[in-house]
């Protein structure tokens, strides 16, 4: 099967450039955005608040969602935080019993006491397949990306330093929303009889609500979704924005030996990529294991770097950033438009209540589900509240923070912030264009087991529909790279927030069963301490 991928692969290569060179793919993209405009400007509608400030609605049951379950849950974001470094520090592992426990057999037709699924009795003697630290990487390697470092450069540069308070508060509260996805994940993933793990929101919402009705229709929803964004925003995004950056770190006297041929380089990342995912959740988790915490200690050291090297300014940048967040006037419309890019952007990175998340930690080693949601909590952390806050820092030290930088997109935002590194560290453009590399390489492959958890769940979880997607997935890291395809980008990003929809009302909904959960846990450690 390994053979039958590359051969695929290579043989879609010319036929790639071939459409690079008739414009095929301006065409296809065109058809396509006229085609589905009316499904992204429903998701991406913008609710008119002033003149000149409009918000996306879906910003509003992300944060409000956030906001319920960090009250709901007492705070447990903050609460929480120091137990969950010690869950991933192996504190807790005694709990587990060390692998002792056996999966429970027990008849679909036995009805239990506490209404819980008998799929879900199963599970929770069960081991799962990766580790609380391997699940944490796993998830971060599809969050921590080209948000933090691009985004960011939009959001400061649009909101003024402001915006980076926000981002931060945003990043607090999604603790609490990945915190309940996540043990939701857990509780009610499925376990095959090898130990293949499925989990996610389409296992919580078909097990989980009352309705089954409404539990299936919202469950197939999101597998539609979560197909669709794994093939645009997980894919074709990341390794589009990576070869633009690599081919301009390699353009000389304005041109670059890469000019024209993304297919090539889409070729090479989808070889490394298919080598990754044939191997499922558990290969994915040893490369994120250790790609994760290197890209992640160099981009803040590097940071670090810079802030420090500037360090008569840091006052001041954190100065910018409280006055900026409160500002009456500001770039964007005061508080309102500052508040808006900060939340905007720190979802968008984070991606907390959008549901993505639970199915890789759904995979853990555990028989308590809220182990792992506290082990969640620490990405939007990680994510937002770090990586991000050193990325505003490092842009507004070096005074990349200006109106006129208003209208960047993706690839110039990339490119701003690269300058900003260099103004410090001459060479870091070229270990920045590594880290993005790699960014967005471990974005790849782990929104390939999202994409192909919604895939099995639809289709089937036999070998044949396990490498009909993944070799399909493949095939588009090449198009991603070859071809500009805006529309079809701009349909994956709207899918990925549609993921949002059934599984915000699915977390309110079993907010009390991830109540008994956290309960059941913390009696446990309170034991163990005794």
């Amino acid at each position: 099967m390994k053979k039958r991928l590359l051969s695929l692969l290579f043989l879609a290569a010319p036929l790639l450039i071939f459409a690079q060179e008739k414009g095929l793919d301006q065409k296809i993209d065109e058809a396509f955005g006229n085609a589905t405009g009316w499904f992204v400007e429903i998701v991406f509608y913008q609710i008119p608040f002033t003149d000149t400030i409009s918000i996306y609605w879906v910003l509003f049951p992300l944060i409000l969602g956030a906001l319920y379950f960090t009250f709901y849950f007492n705070f447990i974001n903050f609460r929480g935080f120091f137990t969950s470094i010690n869950i991933v520090r192996g504190k807790y592992d005694g709990l587990e019993g060390k692998g002792a426990h056996k999966a429970i057999e027990v008849s679909n037709n036995v009805s239990t006491t506490d209404g819980d699924n008998p799929d879900t009795i199963r599970v929770e003697g069960n081991d799962g397949e990766v580790s609380h630290f391997q699940a944490l990487t796993a998830a971060l390697s599809a969050t921590v990306g080209l948000g933090n470092i691009a985004g960011v450069a939009i959001a400061v540069s649009i909101g003024g330093a402001g915006a980076t308070f926000w981002m931060i508060i945003a990043g607090f509260l999604g603790m609490a929303s990945k915190f309940v996805e996540c043990t939701l994940g857990v509780k009610y993933r499925d376990i095959e009889a090898d130990g293949t793990v499925y989990g996610g929101p389409m296992y919580y919402l078909t097990k989980g609500l009352k309705n089954k009705t409404l539990g299936k229709v919202l469950a197939a929803l999101f597998a539609i979704f979560v197909i669709g964004g794994s093939f645009g925003g997980g894919n074709m995004f990341q390794v589009n924005q990576a070869f633009q950056l690599v081919e301009n770190i390699t353009t000389v006297n304005g041109t670059s030996f890469l000019n024209g041929k993304g297919w090539a380089f889409g070729l090479v990342m989808a070889v490394l990529v298919g080598i990754v995912i044939i191997g499922g959740i558990k290969k994915i988790a040893k490369v994120t294991d250790k790609i994760v915490p290197f890209m992640v200690a160099i981009y803040v050291a590097a940071s670090l770097y810079v802030i420090f090297y500037n360090y008569d300014m840091i006052g001041d940048a954190f100065g910018q950033i409280f006055s900026g967040a409160f500002s009456p006037e500001g770039i964007a419309g005061g508080v309102v438009g500052v508040l808006v890019q900060g939340f905007r952007r720190a979802a968008f990175s984070n991606e907390a209540g959008i549901g993505s998340a639970s199915i890789a930690h759904s995979a853990v080693k555990t028989k308590y589900a809220a182990s792992e949601g506290m082990v969640a909590l620490l990405e939007p952390f990680i994510d937002t509240v770090v990586v991000c806050t050193m990325t505003a820092l490092v842009l507004i030290i070096t005074g990349n923070v200006a109106a006129e930088n208003a209208s960047l997109d993706n690839a110039q935002a990339i490119l701003l912030t690269s300058g900003a590194f260099e103004s410090a560290i001459s060479w870091f453009p070229y270990v920045l264009t590594v880290a993005v590399v790699l960014f967005a390489f471990s974005s790849m492959i782990s929104w390939s087991y999202y994409g192909f958890q919604g895939w099995v769940y639809l289709f089937g979880r036999s070998k044949k529909m396990e490498y009909t997607y993944k070799i399909i997935f493949c095939v588009f890291v090449i198009i991603g790279a070859a071809a500009s395809l805006g529309s079809v980008i701009d349909f994956s990003d709207a899918m990925v927030f549609a993921m949002m929809v059934p599984n915000m009302i699915g977390l309110i909904i079993l907010a009390p069963k991830v109540k008994e959960e956290l309960k059941k846990y913390m009696s446990a450690i309170k034991a163990q301490k005794a």
